[in-house]
């Protein structure tokens, strides 16, 4: 059978059906151009694997996009969950989302704390009430990926406190609760393996020279792509500041530090973050967003191979040995593409910066929390009062009819 049709083939050529080989191959090639543009902007995945059973991690922005992806996993690896979050625990949303997330990981110990990261006093009252515990409770890992932005064509934002949003955020948040919880991770014992993984964007590469007073100088030019690269940046600078603050600790057992900084860039993903800058939190937006879909599926990464760097992060048994405060992308490691990411005189000049504002902050805020406090209790005071009046009156009122009653009786 084969003879006579390769003789066919040799002397009468193709057959009739026999598609055109060069639309054949332009079809091909076409269809192994976009396969290969796909494997490549997917991204690499984890090659590491660690049980996670017992380690306490407590994690930022773990209900939705790569934080929601990354949970998962550690939840499936038996890690025990603490996820701080801006709703309160009984919010219907995220009891589902936390029962949902027990029975497809089959792990019970997951639960939530209600933490508002634009409010410094939120961030403290939580940070302080898990430092203050004799003996130090255990604490693995601290995932932080919690993010915010301002959409194009918005107007800058500030949270109550007056602090730009993104910059609070992004950065200060994040500041503020990994220095309250310092003394946690100074106290985990030599042999545990103690990790604090920072996703970042490559955003910051863009972003003006940090100038943090700026920040607060609401008459300088801003943009939401300059607030946010700037957010990033100021993260990436304190994360290498904050893993030579650990470094000089000095631990009373006399041991090397056992904690270490990871820095992740998880690349860009078909986010809902992702998703409002590029339909610029507009019907329009969201309109040409669903009509080029195709685009977005082919150039940008899934939620779950953008949490895959991460999980490297916090499994890689070479990340958990050395030096710390390195930069991860693709599940390897990078060097920073800027030079006053470790500059010192930078990392000083906001690390100081950032100090000061928090503790102005805190006192104004403590002012105005103080105030309400007893404007509240002078109200309620005054309606008390006012119920005790009116509790009266009524009674006058029925003592009033009773002797009308009888008089009239007696008549």
């Amino acid at each position: 059978m084969p003879l006579p049709f390769l003789a066919s083939l040799y002397f009468d050529g193709l057959p009739p059906w026999f598609p055109d080989p060069f639309v054949a191959l332009k079809y091909t090639t076409a269809l192994g151009s976009l396969a290969l543009t796909k494997w490549y902007t997917s991204g690499r995945s984890n090659p590491s694997e660690r049980k996670l059973h017992g380690r306490v991690v407590i994690m930022t922005g773990g209900t939705s996009g790569i934080g929601a992806k990354v949970a998962f996993e550690l939840a499936s690896r038996g890690a025990q969950l603490c996820l701080l979050t801006r709703q309160p625990g009984n919010d219907p949303f995220l009891v589902d989302y936390i029962e949902d997330l027990r029975s497809r990981t089959n792990n019970q110990m997951i639960y939530a704390e209600q933490v508002d990261l634009s409010s410094l006093y939120s961030i403290r009252q939580f940070a302080t009430k898990w430092i203050d515990n004799a003996p130090p409770r255990r604490l693995d890992m601290i995932v932080l990926c919690a993010a915010t932005l301002t959409t194009p064509g918005h107007g800058r934002a500030e949270t109550a406190d007056g602090i730009e949003t993104e910059w609070m955020v992004n950065y200060l948040a994040n500041f503020h609760l990994l220095g309250i919880l310092s003394p946690a991770i100074k106290a985990q014992p030599f042999d545990r393996d103690v990790r604090i993984i920072i996703p970042t964007c490559s955003s910051y590469i863009a972003s003006p020279k940090l100038e943090p007073e700026e920040v607060m100088d609401k008459t300088k030019y801003w943009t939401p792509r300059t607030a946010y690269a700037r957010s990033k940046l100021a993260l990436m600078v304190f994360a290498k500041t904050y893993q030579k603050h650990l470094d000089a600790y000095k631990r009373p057992d006399q041991l090397p530090m056992n904690a270490r900084v990871v820095i992740v860039d998880p690349g860009f993903a078909r986010t809902v973050g992702m998703r409002r800058w590029l339909t610029r939190g507009s019907l329009w937006g969201l309109f040409l967003y669903v009509v080029f879909y195709a685009l977005a599926w082919l150039l940008l990464k899934s939620p779950n191979m953008a949490a895959q760097s991460i999980l490297f992060a916090a499994m890689d048994a070479g990340l958990g040995r050395g030096t710390g405060g390195k930069l991860i992308k693709e599940c390897m490691e990078i060097d920073c593409a800027r030079k006053d990411v470790e500059d010192e005189e930078v990392a000083k000049k906001l690390w100081e910066a950032s100090d000061k504002l928090i503790e102005k902050t805190e006192k104004a805020s403590a002012i105005r929390r103080a105030r309400e406090k007893k404007e509240r209790e002078e109200r309620e005071k005054v309606e008390e009062i006012e119920s005790l009046v009116e509790t009266i009156k009524k009674g006058k009122t029925k003592e009033g009819q009773k002797k009308k009653k009888t008089e009239r009786s007696a008549e």
